[in-house]
Parts: structure tokens; C-alpha cells; sequence
């Protein structure tokens, strides 16, 4: 009956006629002893995915087309939450899913910054170095930051592991596929040092958000023999919570579809705060102002996140770091290796990279994204 009258709900947003619902209703309290309450409690109590029915996202391939995923949705991001760097307060909303959602707004077509107004807030460019010593592990070129219970010479021995699989160039079938589980992330408007506050960093439009920096690093890995698909559906909206787990079931949609992708990268910016400051991670590359970027590779902890290759994932992980900071020297910031989740149990092959921060502007991330995808293409053995 649950299923019946959350079938009702929708009939009535979607704009059925007043007699047909009417009947239905009656029809509700003849099948079952309480029918009207129990009807209006499912239409109270479950508007969100209502919602997510009225408001589908941007189309997915063939095998994506399914519905949204009934397991993968129950299953938490744990709760941990160590920050990327010791100054900085992790982005990305930590571990968990927010349980609200933000909103999205249209960024403003802005070629110059608008006066200030009287409640803006200031950004600050910082470039964040590699770390040494105690916690971090240092690579031939780049580090990774230990946040997690295991001895440094756990991470070290297991960042030494080389790629654990193999790219296969030119081919008709896809390597690598870039998603966003938080696509509508975006950026700071315009190019001065001072944010709007009522500016949500968040965009629907796939031109701003995070979907243009895909949009750029899979053209790069494509001009570059290495076939590769870019997913732009807005797994964050409408609604924001349980968008790790509507990800992954488009990550493994595709794997089913094309068994052949052995990488799956998922795209996002960080958010850095300190004391109402926004930080802008940011280099200089070819005199150009670049966003700095940052691998997260998860790590099993035995309870609350299960990622039993772990190790793989971060070998990959030093691989790229290693190769993004020989070629363009100050493009990222230490990998991050904790007690997290984010889908990356999916293939061996599976990382996050923050693309700067929502202080970067999109023209700094593009580059940003598209050194990286470079570099990707270098470690991968294209020319």
C-alpha cells in the first residue's frame, strides 16, 4: 500500500485531474483501514523523492538509465573527518553528505567585479607546499599526507606499488571515465580578492560548474589517444544528500556498460576557510595563475570504511602526484590519504581530485584541470 499511495503523490504534483485523484483517494479508504492518513503521511514525509522524480538530472548513457540505487543510498560516508592540511579546513564536506541541501544558483555573466558591498568577505592566495617529516610521505617528487592509525612506512611501501593496471592506448573501447558527485560545485565569479557571501558557489549551469573542468580534462586525455567518457549528471541535485551513492551507481552503470574503463576519477573543488577568509589555492604556471589540486585516496580502517585495495588506489595516487609535480612543479598540494570513502572501492583505479577551492576562479581551475590531465596522459605513456 506504501508504494500506492507514494504513486498518489506524485499523481497529484504531476497534475492529475481533480475527479481522478478524487477517486483514487476513495479507492485508498476502501483498500485499507486508515487510507487518507496513511496517504497523507507518504506525501508529508517523503517529499525528496518526489522530488528527485519531477526533477531528473542531465541524461546518462544507456546502461545509467536505471533508477537510482536502492543499497548503495543506505550505505553512510564514515564519519571521520581529517583535514587536508594542517592550516586549512577540509572542503568537500569532510566525509559525510551534507544533510541539507545548498542552494544552485546561474552564475552571473560578470567581466568586471561588481562594487562591494558593505558584508563581503575577503580571499587570500595561498600556494600550500609539500610536506616532509613525521606524517608525511615523501615521493620522488610531491608527498602524501598520512591521516590515518598506520606507521608512514605502511603508506610509503604501498605508494611504491606502481599503476595496478594497464591503459590501453587508441583503443575503441573507454579507459577512463570523469564523473562529479557534487557537479554544481563552482567557482568565485569574478577575479578580485572579496567574495559575496549570498554567492552559494554553486552553479545548475554545466558551463560554470564542475562539469567544465571535466568537460576540459577529458578533452586533453582524448587528444591524447586515451579514450575517455565524461558523465555531467548533477548528482547533487535536487537533492544533496545520498549523492555519493547515486555516483556510484552511475560508476558502476558504466562499468557494466564498458568493462574496458579502468579509471574513474571523481572531479570536485574544495572549500577553505579560515576566520571568514576564503583561501584560494593557487600556483604560478608558465606565468599564469593556476588552482592547485589535491588527490584524496581513501584507506581501509577495518570497521567503518572497507576498501580492501586500498593500496592500489593509492599507488595510482603517487604515480599522478609524482608525475604532476616533475612537469608542472607546484601544481598540487600533498595527496590526502585518510579514513575515507567516496566510491573508491568501485575499481582500483578510482581517486577524487579537488580542482582548487571555491575562492579559484574557473579560468584557474580549467588550467589547473587541464595540467593534470596532462600529467595523467604522460603517466599513462601517450605522447
Amino acid at each position: 500500500m506504501k508504494h500506492f499511495y507514494r504513486l498518489l503523490g506524485r499523481m497529484l504534483l504531476g497534475g492529475a485531474s481533480a475527479v481522478f485523484c478524487a477517486a483514487m483517494l476513495w479507492a485508498s479508504v476502501q483498500l485499507a483501514p486508515g487510507g487518507w492518513l496513511t496517504a497523507a503521511a507518504v506525501f508529508v514525509t517523503e517529499p525528496a523523492g518526489v522530488r528527485d522524480i519531477l526533477h531528473s538530472s542531465a541524461a546518462k548513457p544507456a546502461a545509467a538509465e536505471s533508477a537510482l540505487p536502492s543499497i548503495t543510498d543506505t550505505v553512510p560516508e564514515p564519519s571521520p573527518s581529517p583535514t587536508p592540511q594542517p592550516e586549512t579546513n577540509a572542503g568537500d564536506d569532510g566525509n559525510k553528505e551534507n544533510t541539507s541541501a545548498p542552494e544552485s544558483t546561474p552564475i552571473p555573466e560578470i567581466t568586471a567585479a561588481p562594487e562591494r558591498p558593505d558584508n563581503a568577505g575577503d580571499i587570500a592566495a595561498q600556494t600550500y607546499r609539500q610536506g616532509s617529516g613525521d606524517g608525511y610521505i615523501t615521493l620522488a617528487a610531491g608527498s602524501i599526507k598520512n591521516s590515518t592509525d598506520n606507521d608512514d612506512a605502511v603508506l610509503a611501501e604501498a605508494a611504491e606499488g606502481g599503476l595496478p593496471f594497464s591503459i590501453e592506448l587508441n583503443s575503441d573501447e573507454p579507459q577512463v571515465l570523469i564523473l562529479h558527485t557534487h557537479a554544481t560545485e563552482c567557482y568565485q565569479p569574478w577575479d578580485d580578492l572579496w567574495y559575496d557571501p549570498d554567492f552559494a558557489a554553486r552553479s545548475l549551469d554545466t558551463s560554470m560548474n564542475m562539469c567544465a573542468v571535466g568537460a576540459r580534462m577529458t578533452a586533453i586525455l582524448n587528444e591524447a589517444g586515451i579514450n575517455t567518457l565524461h558523465d555531467e549528471t548533477l548528482h547533487d541535485s535536487p537533492s544533496y544528500t545520498e549523492s555519493y551513492g547515486r555516483s556510484a551507481q552511475t560508476a558502476r552503470d558504466y562499468l557494466e556498460q564498458y568493462p574496458s574503463i579502468k579509471v574513474i576519477l571523481d572531479v570536485h573543488r574544495d572549500a577553505i576557510e579560515q576566520d571568514g577568509t576564503r583561501i584560494k589555492p593557487l600556483t604560478q604556471i608558465d606565468g599564469e595563475d593556476t588552482a592547485q589540486v589535491m588527490i584524496i585516496a581513501g584507506c581501509n580502517n577495518g570497521s567503518t570504511v572497507i576498501l580492501p585495495d586500498w593500496e592500489k588506489n593509492l599507488a595510482f595516487a603517487a604515480a599522478w602526484e609524482t608525475e604532476m609535480e616533475t612537469l608542472y612543479p607546484g601544481l598540487t598540494r600533498p595527496v590526502l590519504c585518510g579514513y575515507r570513502f567516496y566510491n573508491q572501492d568501485v575499481t582500483t583505479g578510482s581517486l577524487l581530485i579537488e580542482i582548487g577551492g571555491h575562492a579559484n576562479t574557473l579560468e584557474e581551475a580549467v588550467r589547473a584541470g587541464e595540467y593534470a590531465a596532462k600529467a595523467l596522459a604522460s603517466l599513462f605513456g601517450a605522447a
